[in-house]
C-alpha cells in the first residue's frame, strides 16, 4: 500500500515542477526519479509548439509624408509646410519628412513653421539633403531626428539683418539669448542637440564634450553630415546625426526596413505657388477692392470701378482658398453675401439692409478664408487662439487703406483730369441731355455760341460751365479751366460745349 501512494505523491510533484518550468521558460526536462513511477509518466514533456519556434513579429507600414523645405524660408515654404502637415493629419500619417535645402530666412516665418510642427502628432524627421543653413537649423532642431545626405551641412544659424547685415550689438544680445533659451526647450532630451545649435547661434558659445573642445569662442559652428555621426560620450551618442542616408528611401529603409513604408511627396504647383504672393499682398489689394466698390457706388450704372473692386475682392478670395488655408464653406458664404448685395441693387433698391447683411458676409467669408485653421479642431478653439487674429488684422489693414484712399480721392483728385476722366464726364452727360444738348436742342444751343458763362468745375479738360442760368456739360480744347474762371463758348459737339478761358 505504501509504494502505490509514494508514486502517486511522485507524479504530482513532478507535474507541478513540469508545469512551473514550462510557464518560466524554461526548456530543461526535470531528472526523473528512479524507481518512483513508471517511464511513460517520467519522460520528459515535448516542449510546446511556440517554443520550438517563434513565428516573426510582423512590422506595420508606416505611412509617411514627405514635404519639401526648399529654398529661403518665408511665406511661400509657411503655406507649403502647412498644407503638407494638414494633409499628413487628415489621413493620419505616421510621419513626416522634411526634405530639407535652404540657405536661412526669415525669423519670423520660422518660429511659425515650428509652431506647426509641434501640432503634428507622430514622428518628425529632417533630412538635410543638402544644406540646413540658419532658420534650416532651428526648424531641424524642432523634429525628432535629423538625418543628413553624405554632403549635407548644417549650421551658420546666428541672426542678421534683412540685408544681411550685422544687427546692432545689444538687439543681437537679446536675439541670441531668445533663441538659446527657444532651442533649449526644443531641445530637452534629445542629446547634444541643445549645445550644438548654441553653438551655430552664438559665436561666443563654446562646444565642449569632456574634455574636447569641439568648437572654441570666436567662431560659428557648421557642421558637415560625417561630424555630425561622430559620437562622444558615456555612453557614446551621435553629436547631432540620427544617421546618414543617400536618399529619403534609404533613410526610411534604414529605419523601418525595406518594403514597410508608404511614401507620399507633397507637390507644389504652379498655381499654389502663385496663391502664395498675392496672399503677401492681400491687404494692399483687399483695400483697393473696397475703395473700388465705393466709388462704384458713388457713380451712376455699374462701369470699371464695379468690376475693378469685385476682381480685387475675388484675388483675395481666390488667393487664400488656393493656398490651401480654407474649405469650401467661406466660398458658400461669400457666394450668399455677393447675392444679398447684386438683389438690392437689381430689385431692392434703397432697402439697404440686403446690402448691409451681403456686405457683411463677405467680409467675414475673406476673414474665414484667410484662417489657418486644422483639421478637426473645435471652432471654439480656433476662437480662442490666434487663427483669426492675423485674417482681422489683414481686413482691418485693408479697410483703414479704403477710407485713407477714399478721403485722398475726395481732396485731390476731383482738381484733376484724372478724375474728370474716370466720373464727371458720364455724370454730367446726364445733366447735359437735360440742358438741351442733343438733336432736337441743337438750335438753341448754337445760340450760346459767343455767350459767357462761368466753371462750375475743374475742366480738365471736361467738366461743367453755367450759361445763361443753365449747367451744360463742356469740353476745353486747349490747356484747363479751374472752377470759377470765366468762359465763353467757341462751339458745341453732339453732346457737350466747346469753350475757352476769357483771360484777363
Amino acid at each position: 500500500m505504501k509504494r502505490p501512494l509514494l508514486v502517486l505523491l511522485a507524479t504530482c510533484l513532478l507535474s507541478f515542477s513540469v508545469g512551473a518550468q514550462t510557464e518560466s521558460g524554461a526548456s530543461a526536462a526535470p531528472a526523473p526519479v528512479a524507481g518512483s513511477a513508471p517511464e511513460a509518466l517520467l519522460a520528459p514533456e515535448a516542449p510546446p509548439a511556440a517554443a520550438a519556434s517563434v513565428a516573426p513579429t510582423r512590422v506595420e507600414s508606416k505611412r509617411v509624408w514627405v514635404i519639401p523645405v526648399r529654398e529661403a524660408i518665408d511665406q511661400p515654404i509657411l503655406y507649403v509646410l502647412r498644407r503638407g502637415l494638414k494633409e499628413a493629419i487628415a489621413e493620419k500619417a505616421d510621419v513626416v519628412v522634411l526634405d530639407m535645402k535652404t540657405p536661412g530666412g526669415r525669423l519670423d516665418v520660422t518660429f511659425e513653421i515650428m509652431e506647426a510642427l509641434e501640432k503634428f502628432p507622430g514622428q518628425r524627421i529632417t533630412y538635410v539633403n543638402d544644406q540646413a543653413i540658419s532658420a534650416g537649423a532651428f526648424i531641424s532642431a524642432v523634429t525628432d531626428e535629423i538625418w543628413f545626405s553624405p554632403r549635407g551641412k548644417i549650421g551658420a544659424a546666428a541672426p542678421v539683418g534683412a540685408q544681411g547685415k550685422d544687427v546692432d550689438v545689444t538687439m543681437k544680445q537679446k536675439i541670441v539669448s531668445f533663441l538659446k533659451a527657444e532651442v533649449r526647450s526644443v531641445s530637452e532630451g534629445k542629446g547634444y542637440r541643445g549645445q550644438v545649435i548654441s553653438a551655430m547661434i552664438d559665436a561666443d558659445h563654446e562646444l565642449k564634450i569632456g574634455d574636447e573642445v569641439l568648437k572654441p569662442k570666436g567662431e560659428l559652428l557648421t557642421l558637415t553630415a560625417q561630424e555630425a555621426s561622430k559620437s562622444y560620450g558615456q555612453p557614446p551618442q551621435p553629436l547631432l546625426a540620427a544617421g546618414i542616408a543617400k536618399t529619403i528611401d534609404d533613410l526610411l529603409t534604414q529605419k523601418y526596413g525595406a518594403g514597410n513604408f508608404s511614401v507620399k511627396q507633397l507637390e507644389v504647383t504652379w498655381s499654389e505657388t502663385l496663391a502664395q504672393y498675392l496672399t503677401a499682398w492681400s491687404p494692399i489689394l483687399m483695400g483697393l477692392g473696397l475703395l473700388a466698390v465705393f466709388i462704384e457706388f458713388k457713380t451712376p450704372g455699374f462701369g470699371v470701378f464695379g468690376i475693378t473692386g469685385g476682381v480685387l475682392l475675388g484675388v483675395v478670395f481666390f488667393g487664400h482658398y488656393v493656398a490651401g488655408l480654407s474649405g469650401h464653406e467661406p466660398a458658400l458664404v461669400f457666394a450668399l453675401g455677393a447675392m444679398l448685395v447684386a438683389a438690392e441693387i437689381l430689385f431692392f433698391p434703397g432697402l439697404i439692409l440686403p446690402a448691409l447683411f451681403g456686405v457683411l458676409l463677405m467680409l467675414g467669408a475673406l476673414v474665414w478664408s484667410m484662417a489657418d485653421l486644422w483639421p478637426n479642431e473645435p471652432i471654439t478653439v480656433a476662437w480662442s487662439g490666434d487663427a483669426f487674429a492675423q485674417p482681422l488684422q489683414n481686413l482691418g489693414l485693408g479697410l483703414v487703406l479704403a477710407v485713407v484712399f477714399g478721403a485722398a480721392l475726395a481732396r485731390f483728385i476731383p482738381r484733376g483730369w484724372v478724375w474728370d476722366k474716370m466720373v464727371v464726364q458720364e455724370a454730367i452727360g446726364g445733366v447735359a441731355q437735360v440742358a438741351g444738348i442733343g438733336p432736337e436742342g441743337a438750335a438753341q444751343v448754337d445760340a450760346l455760341i459767343g455767350q459767357r458763362g462761368v466753371a462750375v468745375t475743374v475742366l480738365r479738360p471736361s467738366g461743367q460751365v453755367e450759361v445763361a442760368g443753365r449747367r451744360y456739360e463742356a469740353i476745353v480744347e486747349v490747356g484747363a479751366v479751374d472752377a470759377g474762371d470765366a468762359v465763353v463758348v467757341r462751339g458745341r459737339t453732339a453732346f457737350a460745349l466747346l469753350v475757352e478761358r476769357v483771360s484777363a
